[in-house]
């Protein structure tokens, strides 16, 4: 005889498989950003798994201060066992290089790291908060996921970026609508060497910006030559150009050892980056596919 229940909204439902997903794991760490993708993977984890879930954040000069203040307070808030990690990324010449497989050895570090601690974290599977629009953009750290084991679980559910804003929304996390925030050294061109005073003089520029505009969406791109290439939204590029503003952002970048500022006019873009990737991966040898 056919069930008289209704079936669960989708919603619900998704969250409920994503929760059992975890369980099935017994017990996991949580590589965790405070950002809505990792966020919502260490909601999960902390349902399904209690005290057999632990977040884990790697704090090196790449991750801004703010960003981790964030990770610290929606761990708190999530109620999962929080622990960070301090990492060593800034030491190995391939990170540095600064090539298109940067984000590779960032990764490679953070999970090495983490795989050493498994037993002391009381933990045997380590999962990242990648969701299936990752797979379709350059993201070097995948292979860094698939050299150490690491579980997917969003994509494992086949949960794409905004079905995991919709999740962080049903379980009300603070981060829901928070804007992707990828590490400092993110912003510095292919090529130009990764340094901690250039992802500092980063973290500085676009704390003023944002203080100073009300913008929170934008980045300072580091090129080379010490330029600064500002993108905010485009409909917001003729305030950054107003004579008084145009002028005391001109004077703090410069402070803050830049050598030139720009206004990027095709405003902000997301992985604006990644469109000289050919030359580089030709420059350096390495292969694109």
């Amino acid at each position: 005889m056919p069930s008289l229940e209704p079936p669960e909204p989708p919603l619900k439902a998704s969250a409920q498989s994503l929760v059992a997903r975890l369980r099935s794991y017994c017990s996991v760490a949580v590589a965790f950003s405070g950002g809505v993708d990792s966020a919502v993977v260490a909601k999960a984890a902390a349902m399904a798994l209690g005290d057999r879930a632990v977040a884990v954040t790697a704090v090196s000069p790449s991750l801004a201060s703010s960003e981790l203040e964030i990770a610290r307070r929606e761990a708190m808030l999530i109620g999962i066992r929080h622990v960070e990690f301090q990492t060593w990324e800034f030491s190995r010449p391939e990170y540095r290089r600064n090539a298109g497989d940067r984000c590779f050895f960032c990764k490679d570090t953070l999970y090495e790291l983490t795989r050493s601690r498994l037993q002391n974290l009381g933990v045997e599977v380590i999962v990242n908060g990648a969701n299936t629009d990752d797979l379709g953009d350059h993201r070097p750290g995948m292979q860094a996921a698939v050299n150490h084991n690491i579980r997917s679980p969003l994509i494992e559910e086949g949960l794409n970026k905004a079905a995991v804003r919709e999740l962080a929304r049903y379980w009300n996390l603070s981060v829901a609508e928070k804007p992707a925030s990828p590490c400092l050294s993110s912003r510095i061109a292919y090529g130009v060497e990764v340094t901690e005073e250039r992802v500092l003089r980063i973290e500085r520029a676009e704390a003023f910006l944002k203080t100073t505009t009300g913008i929170l969406e934008l980045r300072v791109r580091h090129e080379a030559h010490e330029l600064a290439r500002i993108e905010v939204p485009v409909d917001q590029v003729a305030l950054l150009l107003e004579q008084d503003l145009r002028e005391r952002i001109t004077k703090e970048l410069r402070s803050l050892g830049f050598r030139f500022v720009t206004v990027d006019l095709d405003g902000f873009r997301s992985g604006s980056m990644n469109s000289v990737l050919p030359l580089v991966q030709l420059q350096f040898g390495i292969d694109g596919r």
